[in-house]
Protein backbone atom coordinates (compact mmCIF):
# COMPACT_ATOMS: atom_id res chain seq x y z
CA UNK A 1 0.00 0.00 0.00
CA UNK A 2 1.42 3.39 -0.95
CA UNK A 3 1.37 6.51 1.23
CA UNK A 4 -1.77 7.66 -0.60
CA UNK A 5 -3.59 4.50 0.42
CA UNK A 6 -3.74 3.03 -3.07
CA UNK A 7 -2.11 -0.11 -4.41
CA UNK A 8 0.96 0.56 -6.58
CA UNK A 9 0.54 -0.12 -10.27
CA UNK A 10 1.72 -3.56 -11.43
CA UNK A 11 5.30 -3.37 -12.62
CA UNK A 12 4.43 -4.50 -16.13
CA UNK A 13 2.24 -1.43 -16.62
CA UNK A 14 5.17 0.80 -15.62
CA UNK A 15 7.33 -0.43 -18.50
CA UNK A 16 7.57 1.76 -21.60
CA UNK A 17 4.94 1.22 -24.26
CA UNK A 18 7.28 0.08 -27.03
CA UNK A 19 4.90 1.16 -29.76
CA UNK A 20 5.08 4.82 -28.66
CA UNK A 21 8.17 5.24 -26.46
CA UNK A 22 10.87 7.35 -28.11
CA UNK A 23 13.70 5.39 -26.48
CA UNK A 24 12.56 1.94 -27.68
CA UNK A 25 13.26 0.14 -30.96
CA UNK A 26 10.28 -2.20 -31.19
CA UNK A 27 10.44 -5.61 -32.87
CA UNK A 28 13.38 -5.02 -35.19
CA UNK A 29 14.04 -7.83 -37.65
CA UNK A 30 16.75 -10.41 -37.02
CA UNK A 31 18.89 -8.65 -39.61
CA UNK A 32 18.44 -5.32 -37.83
CA UNK A 33 19.28 -6.90 -34.48
CA UNK A 34 22.48 -8.33 -35.93
CA UNK A 35 23.39 -4.90 -37.30
CA UNK A 36 22.81 -3.38 -33.84
CA UNK A 37 25.11 -6.01 -32.35
CA UNK A 38 27.81 -5.66 -35.03
CA UNK A 39 30.26 -3.96 -32.65
CA UNK A 40 30.41 -7.15 -30.56
CA UNK A 41 30.48 -9.68 -33.40
CA UNK A 42 33.22 -11.89 -34.70
CA UNK A 43 31.99 -13.37 -37.96
CA UNK A 44 32.73 -17.07 -38.22
CA UNK A 45 34.05 -18.99 -41.21
CA UNK A 46 30.44 -20.07 -41.77
CA UNK A 47 29.15 -16.51 -41.95
CA UNK A 48 27.39 -16.70 -38.60
CA UNK A 49 27.77 -14.20 -35.74
CA UNK A 50 29.79 -15.13 -32.67
CA UNK A 51 29.84 -13.21 -29.39
CA UNK A 52 31.65 -13.42 -26.07
CA UNK A 53 29.80 -12.53 -22.88
CA UNK A 54 31.28 -11.35 -19.61
CA UNK A 55 29.11 -13.74 -17.57
CA UNK A 56 29.19 -17.27 -18.91
CA UNK A 57 26.63 -19.25 -16.94
CA UNK A 58 23.41 -18.72 -15.03
CA UNK A 59 23.60 -16.92 -11.68
CA UNK A 60 21.41 -19.47 -9.90
CA UNK A 61 22.58 -18.50 -6.41
CA UNK A 62 21.59 -14.87 -7.07
CA UNK A 63 18.06 -15.71 -8.26
CA UNK A 64 14.98 -15.23 -6.06
CA UNK A 65 11.27 -15.53 -6.74
CA UNK A 66 8.42 -14.12 -4.67
CA UNK A 67 6.78 -17.53 -4.15
CA UNK A 68 9.69 -19.43 -2.59
CA UNK A 69 11.69 -16.60 -1.06
CA UNK A 70 10.86 -13.82 1.33
CA UNK A 71 10.94 -10.67 -0.76
CA UNK A 72 12.40 -7.68 1.03
CA UNK A 73 12.07 -4.01 0.15
CA UNK A 74 15.53 -4.36 -1.37
CA UNK A 75 14.29 -7.09 -3.72
CA UNK A 76 11.38 -4.95 -4.86
CA UNK A 77 13.71 -2.00 -5.29
CA UNK A 78 15.78 -4.10 -7.71
CA UNK A 79 12.70 -4.86 -9.79
CA UNK A 80 11.66 -1.22 -9.75
CA UNK A 81 15.15 -0.14 -10.76
CA UNK A 82 15.09 -2.46 -13.77
CA UNK A 83 11.75 -1.06 -14.89
CA UNK A 84 12.82 2.56 -14.34
CA UNK A 85 16.08 2.11 -16.25
CA UNK A 86 14.13 0.63 -19.19
CA UNK A 87 12.51 4.03 -19.56
CA UNK A 88 15.75 6.01 -19.31
CA UNK A 89 17.98 4.34 -21.90
CA UNK A 90 17.91 3.42 -25.56
CA UNK A 91 16.32 -0.03 -25.53
CA UNK A 92 15.40 -2.87 -27.84
CA UNK A 93 12.04 -4.53 -27.23
CA UNK A 94 11.16 -7.85 -28.83
CA UNK A 95 7.88 -9.77 -28.57
CA UNK A 96 7.79 -13.50 -29.22
CA UNK A 97 5.31 -16.36 -28.75
CA UNK A 98 6.28 -19.22 -26.46
CA UNK A 99 4.31 -22.39 -27.18
CA UNK A 100 1.59 -23.22 -29.73
CA UNK A 101 -0.91 -25.29 -27.78
CA UNK A 102 -4.12 -23.34 -27.11
CA UNK A 103 -3.73 -23.99 -23.37
CA UNK A 104 0.00 -23.33 -23.30
CA UNK A 105 0.85 -20.30 -25.44
CA UNK A 106 2.22 -17.11 -23.90
CA UNK A 107 3.31 -13.83 -25.43
CA UNK A 108 6.73 -12.82 -24.08
CA UNK A 109 8.23 -9.33 -24.12
CA UNK A 110 11.97 -8.80 -23.66
CA UNK A 111 13.64 -5.44 -23.04
CA UNK A 112 17.45 -5.09 -23.36
CA UNK A 113 19.68 -2.05 -23.88
CA UNK A 114 20.60 -1.44 -27.51
CA UNK A 115 24.28 -1.93 -26.64
CA UNK A 116 23.39 -5.54 -25.77
CA UNK A 117 21.22 -6.24 -28.80
CA UNK A 118 23.03 -9.56 -29.27
CA UNK A 119 20.97 -10.92 -26.34
CA UNK A 120 17.76 -10.02 -28.13
CA UNK A 121 19.10 -11.49 -31.38
CA UNK A 122 19.88 -14.86 -29.80
CA UNK A 123 16.65 -14.98 -27.81
CA UNK A 124 14.51 -14.00 -30.79
CA UNK A 125 15.93 -16.94 -32.75
CA UNK A 126 14.44 -19.38 -30.23
CA UNK A 127 10.79 -18.29 -30.34
CA UNK A 128 8.23 -17.48 -33.00
CA UNK A 129 7.20 -13.92 -33.88
CA UNK A 130 4.25 -12.59 -31.90
CA UNK A 131 0.86 -12.03 -33.50
CA UNK A 132 -0.07 -8.70 -31.96
CA UNK A 133 -1.60 -10.02 -28.75
CA UNK A 134 -0.83 -8.38 -25.42
CA UNK A 135 2.14 -9.83 -23.51
CA UNK A 136 1.67 -12.33 -20.70
CA UNK A 137 5.27 -12.34 -19.48
CA UNK A 138 7.93 -9.63 -19.29
CA UNK A 139 11.69 -9.63 -18.77
CA UNK A 140 14.01 -6.65 -18.48
CA UNK A 141 17.67 -7.62 -18.83
CA UNK A 142 20.11 -4.87 -17.88
CA UNK A 143 23.69 -6.17 -18.01
CA UNK A 144 25.16 -2.79 -17.05
CA UNK A 145 23.56 -2.66 -13.59
CA UNK A 146 26.17 -2.55 -10.84
CA UNK A 147 24.85 -5.61 -9.02
CA UNK A 148 24.08 -9.10 -10.27
CA UNK A 149 20.57 -10.14 -9.29
CA UNK A 150 17.66 -12.01 -10.88
CA UNK A 151 14.29 -11.27 -9.27
CA UNK A 152 11.03 -12.92 -10.32
CA UNK A 153 7.40 -12.05 -9.63
CA UNK A 154 5.74 -15.27 -10.86
CA UNK A 155 2.15 -14.19 -10.46
CA UNK A 156 2.75 -10.86 -12.19
CA UNK A 157 4.85 -12.54 -14.87
CA UNK A 158 7.75 -10.11 -14.46
CA UNK A 159 11.47 -10.89 -14.25
CA UNK A 160 14.38 -8.50 -13.76
CA UNK A 161 17.80 -9.75 -14.88
CA UNK A 162 20.44 -7.36 -13.60
CA UNK A 163 24.21 -7.30 -13.91
CA UNK A 164 24.60 -10.26 -16.28
CA UNK A 165 24.82 -10.45 -20.07
CA UNK A 166 24.40 -14.24 -20.28
CA UNK A 167 21.83 -15.14 -22.94
CA UNK A 168 20.63 -18.13 -20.94
CA UNK A 169 19.14 -15.82 -18.31
CA UNK A 170 16.76 -14.29 -20.87
CA UNK A 171 15.78 -17.70 -22.20
CA UNK A 172 15.14 -19.27 -18.80
CA UNK A 173 13.33 -16.20 -17.45
CA UNK A 174 10.42 -17.04 -19.72
CA UNK A 175 10.68 -20.84 -19.62
CA UNK A 176 10.63 -20.74 -15.81
CA UNK A 177 7.28 -18.96 -15.89
CA UNK A 178 5.99 -21.20 -18.70
CA UNK A 179 6.39 -24.16 -16.36
CA UNK A 180 4.80 -22.27 -13.47
CA UNK A 181 1.73 -21.40 -15.53
CA UNK A 182 1.37 -25.02 -16.71
CA UNK A 183 1.38 -26.17 -13.08
CA UNK A 184 -1.31 -23.65 -12.22
CA UNK A 185 -3.47 -25.33 -14.89
CA UNK A 186 -3.15 -28.77 -13.26
CA UNK A 187 -0.28 -29.99 -15.41
CA UNK A 188 3.45 -30.05 -14.78
CA UNK A 189 6.29 -28.12 -16.36
CA UNK A 190 9.18 -30.37 -17.35
CA UNK A 191 12.82 -29.54 -18.01
CA UNK A 192 12.71 -32.07 -20.81
CA UNK A 193 13.05 -32.81 -24.48
CA UNK A 194 10.38 -34.63 -26.48
CA UNK A 195 10.27 -36.67 -29.66
CA UNK A 196 7.91 -38.84 -31.69
CA UNK A 197 9.25 -42.24 -32.75
CA UNK A 198 7.61 -44.45 -35.37
CA UNK A 199 8.99 -48.00 -35.39
CA UNK A 200 8.06 -51.58 -36.18
CA UNK A 201 7.28 -53.69 -33.13
CA UNK A 202 8.19 -57.35 -32.62
CA UNK A 203 5.29 -58.36 -34.89
CA UNK A 204 6.40 -56.02 -37.66
CA UNK A 205 3.53 -53.59 -37.13
CA UNK A 206 4.22 -49.84 -37.16
CA UNK A 207 3.68 -48.11 -33.82
CA UNK A 208 4.05 -44.47 -32.82
CA UNK A 209 5.59 -43.74 -29.43
CA UNK A 210 5.86 -40.39 -27.66
CA UNK A 211 9.11 -40.09 -25.67
CA UNK A 212 10.20 -37.46 -23.16
CA UNK A 213 13.75 -37.02 -21.86
CA UNK A 214 14.37 -35.40 -18.49
CA UNK A 215 17.91 -34.36 -17.68
CA UNK A 216 20.09 -31.50 -16.56
CA UNK A 217 22.03 -29.42 -19.06
CA UNK A 218 24.91 -31.27 -20.77
CA UNK A 219 23.81 -34.79 -19.81
CA UNK A 220 22.92 -35.76 -23.37
CA UNK A 221 19.33 -34.52 -23.44
CA UNK A 222 19.73 -32.59 -26.69
CA UNK A 223 21.72 -35.39 -28.28
CA UNK A 224 19.12 -38.08 -27.51
CA UNK A 225 16.15 -35.86 -28.30
CA UNK A 226 17.47 -34.79 -31.70
CA UNK A 227 18.93 -38.13 -32.74
CA UNK A 228 17.29 -39.75 -35.76
CA UNK A 229 18.03 -43.25 -34.34
CA UNK A 230 19.43 -44.35 -37.72
CA UNK A 231 15.91 -45.28 -38.82
CA UNK A 232 14.81 -45.63 -42.44
CA UNK A 233 11.38 -45.01 -43.93
CA UNK A 234 8.72 -45.97 -42.93
CA UNK A 235 10.36 -45.85 -39.50
CA UNK A 236 11.48 -42.44 -38.25
CA UNK A 237 12.27 -40.36 -35.19
CA UNK A 238 11.40 -36.66 -35.05
CA UNK A 239 12.38 -34.13 -32.42
CA UNK A 240 9.61 -31.91 -31.09
CA UNK A 241 11.27 -30.06 -28.19
CA UNK A 242 14.75 -29.84 -26.76
CA UNK A 243 14.56 -28.11 -23.39
CA UNK A 244 11.24 -27.32 -21.69
CA UNK A 245 7.78 -28.86 -22.11
CA UNK A 246 4.44 -28.75 -20.36
CA UNK A 247 2.78 -32.07 -19.46
CA UNK A 248 -0.95 -31.32 -19.59
CA UNK A 249 -3.58 -33.38 -17.72
CA UNK A 250 -4.83 -35.02 -20.94
CA UNK A 251 -1.35 -36.43 -21.69
CA UNK A 252 -0.39 -33.84 -24.30
CA UNK A 253 3.17 -32.58 -23.97
CA UNK A 254 3.09 -28.92 -25.01
CA UNK A 255 6.24 -27.48 -26.52
CA UNK A 256 7.67 -24.06 -25.71
CA UNK A 257 10.35 -23.11 -28.26
CA UNK A 258 9.17 -23.05 -31.85
CA UNK A 259 12.18 -21.72 -33.75
CA UNK A 260 15.50 -22.78 -32.20
CA UNK A 261 17.60 -24.77 -29.76
CA UNK A 262 20.21 -23.56 -27.26
CA UNK A 263 22.86 -26.30 -27.44
CA UNK A 264 26.24 -26.88 -25.84
CA UNK A 265 29.08 -26.98 -28.36
CA UNK A 266 32.04 -28.33 -26.39
CA UNK A 267 32.74 -31.77 -27.83
CA UNK A 268 30.23 -31.31 -30.65
CA UNK A 269 31.13 -34.20 -32.94
CA UNK A 270 30.13 -34.39 -36.63
CA UNK A 271 30.14 -38.20 -36.46
CA UNK A 272 28.13 -38.75 -33.26
CA UNK A 273 25.95 -35.62 -33.56
CA UNK A 274 25.84 -34.90 -37.30
CA UNK A 275 22.58 -32.91 -37.30
CA UNK A 276 23.52 -30.66 -34.39
CA UNK A 277 26.97 -30.12 -35.87
CA UNK A 278 25.52 -29.19 -39.25
CA UNK A 279 23.09 -26.74 -37.64
CA UNK A 280 25.83 -25.15 -35.52
CA UNK A 281 28.01 -24.65 -38.58
CA UNK A 282 25.26 -23.03 -40.66
CA UNK A 283 25.20 -19.27 -41.21
CA UNK A 284 21.88 -19.05 -39.32
CA UNK A 285 23.45 -20.12 -36.00
CA UNK A 286 24.37 -17.65 -33.26
CA UNK A 287 27.43 -18.61 -31.21
CA UNK A 288 28.12 -17.54 -27.65
CA UNK A 289 31.48 -18.04 -25.93
CA UNK A 290 32.68 -20.49 -28.59
CA UNK A 291 36.40 -20.36 -29.40
CA UNK A 292 36.55 -18.36 -32.63
CA UNK A 293 39.78 -16.92 -34.04
CA UNK A 294 39.98 -13.41 -35.45
CA UNK A 295 39.86 -14.87 -38.96
CA UNK A 296 36.62 -16.69 -38.13
CA UNK A 297 38.01 -20.19 -37.59
CA UNK A 298 35.79 -22.06 -35.11
CA UNK A 299 37.12 -24.53 -32.53
CA UNK A 300 34.26 -26.44 -30.93
CA UNK A 301 36.66 -28.65 -28.99
CA UNK A 302 38.37 -25.74 -27.22
CA UNK A 303 37.14 -24.19 -23.96
CA UNK A 304 38.90 -20.88 -24.56
CA UNK A 305 36.26 -18.91 -22.66
CA UNK A 306 34.24 -21.58 -20.87
CA UNK A 307 33.25 -25.21 -21.14
CA UNK A 308 29.68 -23.86 -21.30
CA UNK A 309 30.09 -22.60 -24.87
CA UNK A 310 26.74 -22.44 -26.67
CA UNK A 311 25.03 -22.12 -30.03
CA UNK A 312 21.50 -21.08 -30.88
CA UNK A 313 20.59 -23.24 -33.86
CA UNK A 314 17.49 -23.16 -36.01
CA UNK A 315 15.00 -26.03 -35.89
CA UNK A 316 14.62 -25.89 -39.65
CA UNK A 317 18.29 -26.86 -40.00
CA UNK A 318 17.64 -30.21 -38.28
CA UNK A 319 16.29 -33.01 -40.44
CA UNK A 320 14.99 -34.78 -37.33
CA UNK A 321 13.01 -31.75 -36.13
CA UNK A 322 9.28 -31.96 -36.78
CA UNK A 323 7.25 -28.98 -37.93
CA UNK A 324 5.11 -29.46 -34.82
CA UNK A 325 6.35 -28.84 -31.29
CA UNK A 326 3.55 -30.54 -29.31
CA UNK A 327 3.54 -34.26 -28.57
CA UNK A 328 0.04 -35.67 -28.86
CA UNK A 329 0.51 -38.21 -26.08
CA UNK A 330 3.20 -39.17 -23.58
CA UNK A 331 4.07 -42.89 -23.73
CA UNK A 332 7.60 -43.16 -22.34
CA UNK A 333 9.68 -41.06 -19.93
CA UNK A 334 13.46 -41.39 -19.70
CA UNK A 335 15.32 -39.92 -16.73
CA UNK A 336 18.89 -39.21 -17.85
CA UNK A 337 21.52 -39.77 -15.18
CA UNK A 338 25.27 -40.12 -15.01
CA UNK A 339 25.35 -42.00 -11.72
CA UNK A 340 28.03 -44.72 -12.16
CA UNK A 341 26.05 -47.15 -9.97
CA UNK A 342 23.11 -47.14 -12.36
CA UNK A 343 22.79 -49.52 -15.33
CA UNK A 344 22.50 -48.32 -18.92
CA UNK A 345 18.72 -48.56 -18.46
CA UNK A 346 16.24 -49.71 -15.82
CA UNK A 347 12.45 -49.86 -15.99
CA UNK A 348 10.52 -48.14 -13.19
CA UNK A 349 7.02 -48.45 -11.77
CA UNK A 350 5.09 -45.24 -11.06
CA UNK A 351 6.37 -44.90 -7.47
CA UNK A 352 9.98 -45.55 -8.52
CA UNK A 353 9.49 -43.07 -11.34
CA UNK A 354 8.42 -40.47 -8.78
CA UNK A 355 11.59 -41.33 -6.82
CA UNK A 356 13.69 -40.79 -9.96
CA UNK A 357 11.86 -37.50 -10.55
CA UNK A 358 12.59 -36.31 -7.01
CA UNK A 359 16.21 -37.47 -7.00
CA UNK A 360 17.11 -35.87 -10.33
CA UNK A 361 20.56 -37.41 -10.05
CA UNK A 362 23.27 -36.21 -12.36
CA UNK A 363 26.65 -34.58 -12.56
CA UNK A 364 27.00 -30.81 -12.20
CA UNK A 365 27.97 -29.11 -15.43
CA UNK A 366 29.39 -25.73 -16.36
CA UNK A 367 25.90 -24.67 -17.45
CA UNK A 368 24.78 -24.67 -13.83
CA UNK A 369 27.65 -24.02 -11.42
CA UNK A 370 31.06 -24.09 -13.13
CA UNK A 371 32.83 -24.20 -9.76
CA UNK A 372 31.18 -27.59 -9.06
CA UNK A 373 31.44 -29.09 -12.55
CA UNK A 374 31.90 -32.86 -12.31
CA UNK A 375 30.38 -33.23 -8.84
CA UNK A 376 27.43 -35.53 -8.17
CA UNK A 377 24.26 -33.51 -7.62
CA UNK A 378 20.52 -33.98 -7.13
CA UNK A 379 17.96 -31.57 -8.57
CA UNK A 380 14.25 -32.31 -8.24
CA UNK A 381 12.80 -33.06 -11.67
CA UNK A 382 16.29 -32.37 -13.08
CA UNK A 383 14.69 -28.93 -13.12
CA UNK A 384 16.45 -26.03 -11.34
CA UNK A 385 13.58 -23.71 -12.31
CA UNK A 386 10.74 -25.08 -10.15
CA UNK A 387 8.56 -22.46 -8.46
CA UNK A 388 6.58 -23.77 -5.48
CA UNK A 389 6.70 -26.97 -3.41
CA UNK A 390 9.12 -29.52 -4.81
CA UNK A 391 7.48 -32.35 -2.86
CA UNK A 392 4.11 -31.54 -4.41
CA UNK A 393 5.77 -31.67 -7.83
CA UNK A 394 6.78 -35.28 -7.11
CA UNK A 395 3.25 -36.16 -6.03
CA UNK A 396 1.81 -34.54 -9.15
CA UNK A 397 4.27 -36.38 -11.36
CA UNK A 398 3.24 -39.75 -9.90
CA UNK A 399 -0.44 -38.93 -10.31
CA UNK A 400 -0.02 -37.87 -13.95
CA UNK A 401 2.14 -40.86 -14.87
CA UNK A 402 -0.26 -43.26 -13.17
CA UNK A 403 -3.28 -41.69 -14.87
CA UNK A 404 -1.61 -41.75 -18.28
CA UNK A 405 -0.18 -45.26 -17.82
CA UNK A 406 3.17 -44.07 -19.16
CA UNK A 407 6.28 -46.27 -19.11
CA UNK A 408 9.23 -44.82 -17.19
CA UNK A 409 12.91 -45.61 -17.40
CA UNK A 410 16.19 -44.35 -15.99
CA UNK A 411 19.00 -44.25 -18.53
CA UNK A 412 22.69 -43.77 -17.75
CA UNK A 413 24.59 -41.78 -20.40
CA UNK A 414 27.88 -41.77 -18.50
CA UNK A 415 29.93 -44.76 -17.41
CA UNK A 416 29.75 -47.72 -15.05
CA UNK A 417 31.76 -48.03 -11.85
CA UNK A 418 35.16 -46.42 -11.75
CA UNK A 419 34.98 -45.35 -15.40
CA UNK A 420 35.55 -48.97 -16.38
CA UNK A 421 32.75 -49.12 -18.95
CA UNK A 422 31.61 -46.17 -21.02
CA UNK A 423 28.04 -45.91 -22.28
CA UNK A 424 28.18 -44.13 -25.62
CA UNK A 425 25.61 -42.50 -27.84
CA UNK A 426 25.28 -45.66 -29.94
CA UNK A 427 24.39 -47.76 -26.91
CA UNK A 428 21.91 -45.21 -25.56
CA UNK A 429 20.18 -44.73 -28.92
CA UNK A 430 19.91 -48.49 -29.36
CA UNK A 431 18.17 -48.72 -25.98
CA UNK A 432 15.75 -45.90 -26.84
CA UNK A 433 14.87 -47.47 -30.17
CA UNK A 434 14.28 -50.95 -28.79
CA UNK A 435 12.26 -49.55 -25.87
CA UNK A 436 10.03 -47.86 -28.44
CA UNK A 437 9.71 -51.13 -30.36
CA UNK A 438 8.91 -53.02 -27.15
CA UNK A 439 11.57 -55.62 -27.93
CA UNK A 440 13.65 -55.36 -24.72
CA UNK A 441 13.35 -58.43 -22.48
CA UNK A 442 13.24 -57.39 -18.83
CA UNK A 443 14.16 -59.18 -15.63
CA UNK A 444 13.79 -58.30 -11.95
CA UNK A 445 17.41 -58.44 -10.82
CA UNK A 446 17.80 -59.43 -7.17
CA UNK A 447 21.31 -58.09 -6.76
CA UNK A 448 20.59 -54.56 -7.99
CA UNK A 449 16.95 -54.51 -6.89
CA UNK A 450 16.07 -53.07 -10.30
CA UNK A 451 14.18 -54.19 -13.37
CA UNK A 452 16.95 -54.34 -15.97
CA UNK A 453 17.30 -55.77 -19.49
CA UNK A 454 17.92 -59.46 -19.93
CA UNK A 455 18.29 -58.88 -23.66
CA UNK A 456 18.41 -55.83 -25.96
CA UNK A 457 18.57 -56.39 -29.74
CA UNK A 458 21.84 -55.02 -31.08
CA UNK A 459 23.49 -54.69 -27.66
CA UNK A 460 25.63 -57.14 -25.66
CA UNK A 461 23.80 -56.14 -22.51
CA UNK A 462 25.61 -58.61 -20.25
CA UNK A 463 28.75 -56.50 -20.67
CA UNK A 464 26.98 -53.64 -18.87
CA UNK A 465 25.97 -55.41 -15.66
CA UNK A 466 26.86 -52.80 -13.03
CA UNK A 467 27.97 -55.11 -10.17
CA UNK A 468 30.69 -56.49 -12.45
CA UNK A 469 32.21 -53.00 -12.69
CA UNK A 470 32.07 -51.90 -9.02
CA UNK A 471 34.24 -53.15 -6.16
CA UNK A 472 32.02 -54.23 -3.25
CA UNK A 473 28.88 -53.31 -5.14
CA UNK A 474 26.52 -54.30 -2.32
CA UNK A 475 28.10 -51.83 0.13
CA UNK A 476 28.16 -49.04 -2.45
CA UNK A 477 24.52 -49.67 -3.40
CA UNK A 478 23.42 -49.77 0.25
CA UNK A 479 25.15 -46.46 0.93
CA UNK A 480 23.52 -44.94 -2.14
CA UNK A 481 20.03 -46.06 -1.09
CA UNK A 482 20.57 -44.65 2.40
CA UNK A 483 21.70 -41.31 0.93
CA UNK A 484 18.71 -41.24 -1.38
CA UNK A 485 16.23 -41.95 1.40
CA UNK A 486 17.77 -39.26 3.61
CA UNK A 487 17.50 -36.81 0.72
CA UNK A 488 13.84 -37.63 0.03
CA UNK A 489 12.88 -37.31 3.70
CA UNK A 490 13.61 -33.57 3.62
CA UNK A 491 10.55 -32.95 1.43
CA UNK A 492 7.68 -32.66 3.90
CA UNK A 493 5.02 -32.55 1.18
CA UNK A 494 6.24 -35.72 -0.55
CA UNK A 495 4.06 -38.79 -0.05
CA UNK A 496 5.56 -41.46 2.20
CA UNK A 497 4.85 -44.18 -0.39
CA UNK A 498 7.25 -42.43 -2.74
CA UNK A 499 10.00 -42.18 -0.14
CA UNK A 500 9.47 -45.88 0.68
CA UNK A 501 9.96 -46.80 -2.99
CA UNK A 502 13.60 -45.65 -3.04
CA UNK A 503 15.76 -47.97 -5.12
Amino acid sequence: MSETGTEPRPLATQLPDPATAQNVRYNPSLEELRDLAAHAETTTEFGSPSYVSEVRSRSADLTKNAVDHEFTDRDRDLLSAAVARAGDREMVCVDRLMGRHPDATFCCRLFVPVDHARIALAWANLFEPADGREPDLYTVQDPDYDETAIRVLPDEGVTAVLGTDYIGEAKKSFLRLFMYRIKQQGGLGLHAGSKRVRVRDADGDLRTVGQVFMGLSATGKSTLTSHGCWLEDPEDATMLQDDVCGLLPDGTVAGSEGEGLFIKTIGLDPDEQPELYAAATHESAVLENVAVDDDGTVHFDEDRYTSNARAIVRRDRLESADEEIDLERLDQVFFITRNPLMPPVAKLDDREAAVAFMLGESIETSAGDPSRAGESIRVVGTNPFIIGSEGEEGNSFQDLIDELDAECYIINTGYLGDESKDIGVEESVTILTEAARGTIEWTDDERTGLTIPDAVPGLEVEEYYVPDHVDDYEAAAADLRAERREYLEQFEDLREEITDAVY
